[in-house]
């Protein structure tokens, strides 16, 4: 099938080695109980070029796949992610709340999460604990089948980001920030303390939430001062269409299905 001319763009702007284009944000969580095995599994049956997931440090030195710092929204009871164990994590209903067929669906782990991902797609893994849960995160992605180009770590701590970076050089570890849409040219004003920010920290990369303002110009000043571009939350087409023509890595949303379809016509 001929490539969307936005897909041609992006092979253009692109190297061969480059990041994926269309990440799952938490799986396909738009249609399945985000940060679970279902919705992991959703998106590669979907074609999704990645998966992202969040990942917490639990009491008993296990990683946990779950969003929040406790679990009271999703769950209907409250446990604070830090001081509960693995254990008492599982015993938890995580996909109720989205639909009654999903009932009984567990908070993984992170390897289980690393254990769905199919040769030549990637993870990124968003890590929601501080510098603490690098030692063992190390030791749990080094055990999987995975090789080191497969993932991908993004965090918006920066101390996360440098000590990861440190140890695992070879690794892509991108930055998160989130602009705030209610402040106009809120990128102009802030892209020179980032581009700061990121040089400190050695990362690889900026990934941003949206922005009205947030141009070309913007992302080709990343790409001259050695920096990759990711997006994320875009589950509008047209808006996925203008990151990717301004030169922008990959997109992350919560349709990976509908999305990539869209951008195919």
């Amino acid at each position: 099938m001929m490539k969307s001319l936005p897909c041609l763009l992006l092979s253009l702007a692109m190297p061969v080695c480059a990041e994926p284009f269309i990440v799952a944000h938490r799986g396909a969580s738009g249609e399945a109980p985000e940060n679970t095995l279902p919705a992991f599994r959703l998106a590669w049956k979907q074609g999704a070029d990645a998966i992202e997931g969040d990942f917490h440090l639990t009491r008993d030195g296990r990683i946990v796949c779950f969003h929040d710092r406790d679990t009271k929204k999703l769950t209907g009871q409250k446990r604070i992610l830090t001081e509960s164990t693995f254990a008492e994590l599982q015993a938890l209903d995580a996909g109720s709340w989205k639909d009654e067929k999903f009932s009984g669906t567990r908070m993984p782990s992170l390897e289980e999460v690393l254990a769905t991902v199919p040769p030549e797609k990637k993870i990124y893994i968003e890590i929601k604990s501080g510098p603490e849960i690098v030692p063992p995160l190390l030791k749990v992605v080094t055990a999987s089948d995975l090789a080191d180009g497969q993932i991908v770590i993004i965090s918006f701590d920066e101390m996360v980001v440098k000590a990861v970076k440190k140890e695992r050089p070879d690794w892509t570890v991108n930055w998160l920030y989130g602009f705030d849409k209610r402040t106009r040219n809120a990128p102009d004003r802030e892209l020179p303390r980032l581009l700061g920010v990121l040089k400190t920290i050695k990362a690889d990369g900026l990934g941003s939430s949206t922005h009205p303002d947030l141009h070309k110009k913007h992302l080709d000043a990343l790409a001259r001062a050695g920096f990759q571009h990711h997006v994320w939350t875009v589950n509008d087409p047209a808006v996925a269409r203008r990151f990717l023509e301004m030169g922008c890595r990959s997109i992350t949303t919560d349709f990976p299905g509908r999305l990539g379809k869209a951008l195919e016509e």
